[in-house]
């Protein structure tokens, strides 16, 4: 087997910011930003001028083309010339970016923060000697002492005649000694020469295990980048995410890749499987994937009043039906419809994605070839569903916990309005992802209850159940409802509602399911029959 070792090199600093400065050297996207501290930076600085050994910097030469780190601070990178091949950088890159901010000078701004960092104001004390101090001599702050800017430094070949104008001649003989020094210094480097990118995805993750280690979509981004054709599939999944921004906009990158492996007819959505799909095929396919996901998106939100991705028990519900709606462009037959939305609640009731997804991924395709021959699919595996009343009231709320995100989607369902205007209560992403959030409401507060506790009807009764979860919005909860029990905030406070009854109704809630007498045993009794019956409606066909 003739297998290519990675090559032992050495660069200088001058060559190592050519290739940089003419794209030869590429950073990789999937690499992280560039983090590193000025101190930091000056003390690798410090270590070169010293002589001492940095590391290696470990680079794969291939044809290919990645996407790459376009800017480094304030200042752009170029594109990778078309003809030659490419070194990217798997090893070594806060290294290699600091070298080139000192050299360049340039100034970053990183995110989250207002001050801005110049790498024009890195400093070489020139009253120290390399030789005999400990201290460090490449500085991030000016020193009182004689010094030069690094930057300055590195350029005294082009700028010898001012800088022998400004400094003694034993000044200028440092300078020059130091410029020598940076300029000389051999930066070790090994060179991955295999030009598959699997290879150097693997050498990557393994060098990578105490620091970042990739996600599936990153690699595939990596891996499908064409600039020929313009495909990133970073940019058009950020695109795509901002496009549904306040709707859909919570979905892992994970489900456009289960999408991809079903419809490029793969039987699974395995990451091995994922990892060896052909990158024309998915560039070729991309546009119709994420038009079937976006179907699947409008599915949700017209047949089953899903208005937000944060109510979903899994996300990855999305891939079956995106595939269903790859598969069959027109909207689904009433048969399909009603197959479709048994599909949905007895995945969503069963955990059935709590673990394995990708293979029960891959058995409820299966289910959806059925579905889209208009054949009833079986549900042997997943077994008898637990929804009865009693199993209702007795689950306490999770917002995180997908039978009870489903119990939410079938509320969501009967858009339900508030008690006091009778108007639609708008649900959001960012309201939904913890239990205590301002959308969810008690109806019987639990604050109310538990000053109860010794009542007939709150006794030993969860004040968390499902049952007792209401939407409503956030100043209706907050600040008018509290801690108020139902019986006064619903017949006193809201007699000017006068759909009352309506209103209630878009909850699965009538009055006299025990309102009034505050009876929260009643209550919790007559509403999970309530929902009991309409999950029936969609489970037992």
């Amino acid at each position: 087997m003739d297998i290519q070792q990675p090559k032992p090199e050495s660069k200088q600093y001058k060559d190592l910011i050519r290739e940089l400065e003419k794209g030869v050297i590429q950073i990789p996207q999937f690499q992280r930003d560039f983090v590193w501290s000025l101190e930091k930076t000056t003390g690798l600085l410090d270590s070169i001028l010293r002589g001492y050994p940095i590391g290696t910097f470990i680079l794969w030469k291939t044809t290919n083309r990645l996407n790459s780190v376009k800017s480094i601070g304030d200042k752009k990178l170029p594109n990778a010339p078309t003809d030659k091949s490419i070194e990217y950088v798997l090893d070594g890159q806060q290294r290699i970016a600091s070298l080139y901010a000192a050299y360049v000078g340039i100034k970053l701004k990183k995110e989250g923060e207002r001050t801005v960092t110049d790498y024009n104001k890195i400093y070489v004390d020139l009253e120290k000697d390399i030789d005999d101090s400990d201290e460090p001599v490449v500085l991030p702050e000016e020193p009182s002492s004689t010094n030069i800017t690094l930057h300055k430094l590195l350029q005294f070949g082009d700028d010898f005649t001012e800088i022998s104008k400004n400094y003694p001649e034993e000044i200028v003989k440092k300078i020059n000694a130091y410029y020598q020094i940076f300029n000389k210094y051999d930066f070790s480097t090994v060179i991955l020469r295999r030009d598959d990118i699997n290879s150097a995805i693997d050498v990557f993750t393994r060098i990578n295990t105490g620091g970042q280690v990739l996600t599936l979509f990153e690699i595939m981004c990596a891996k499908t980048y064409d600039e020929d054709k313009k495909f990133d599939m970073r940019i058009k999944w950020r695109d795509l995410i901002k496009e549904l921004q306040n709707t859909y906009d919570t979905i892992s990158s994970k489900i456009i890749l289960f999408i991809l492996a079903f419809i490029l007819e793969k039987k699974e959505c395995k990451r091995s499987v994922i990892l060896n799909l052909d990158k024309h095929e998915i560039i070729d396919r991309w546009e119709r994937a994420i038009s079937s996901l976006k179907k699947a998106i409008d599915y949700f939100r017209s047949a089953y009043r899903i208005p937000v991705s944060q109510l979903l028990p899994y996300d990855a519900l999305l891939v079956s039906f995106a595939y269903f709606f790859y598969k069959n462009e027109e909207q689904p037959n009433a048969k399909q419809s009603k197959f479709l939305e048994e599909f949905f609640y007895r995945v969503s009731l069963s955990f059935r994605y709590q673990s394995a997804t990708e293979t029960k991924l891959a058995q409820d395709i299966k289910r959806i070839d059925k579905i889209l021959s208009n054949t009833h699919p079986e549900y042997k595996d997943i077994g008898t569903l637990e929804y009865s009343s009693e199993y209702l009231q007795k689950t306490s709320f999770r917002a995180g916990n997908s039978y009870c995100k489903a119990i939410l989607c079938l509320f969501a369902f009967f858009q339900p309005k508030g008690f006091r205007n009778n108007e639609l209560v708008k649900l959001d992403n960012a309201f939904l992802k913890i239990a205590i959030s301002k959308n969810y409401h008690h109806f019987f507060p639990k604050a109310y209850l538990n000053k109860n506790k010794e009542k007939e009807s709150v006794k030993d009764l969860d004040s968390n159940s499902l049952m007792n979860i209401t939407f409503i919005s956030d100043e209706e909860n907050k600040k008018q409802i509290r801690d108020t029990q139902p019986s006064k905030y619903i017949n006193q406070k809201y007699l000017k509602n006068e759909y009352l009854a309506k209103t209630l109704e878009t909850h699965l809630i009538e009055k006299n399911f025990g309102i009034e007498e505050d009876d929260y045993r009643l209550f919790l009794k007559q509403r999970a029959k309530r929902v009991y019956k309409e999950l029936k409606k969609r489970i037992e066909i």
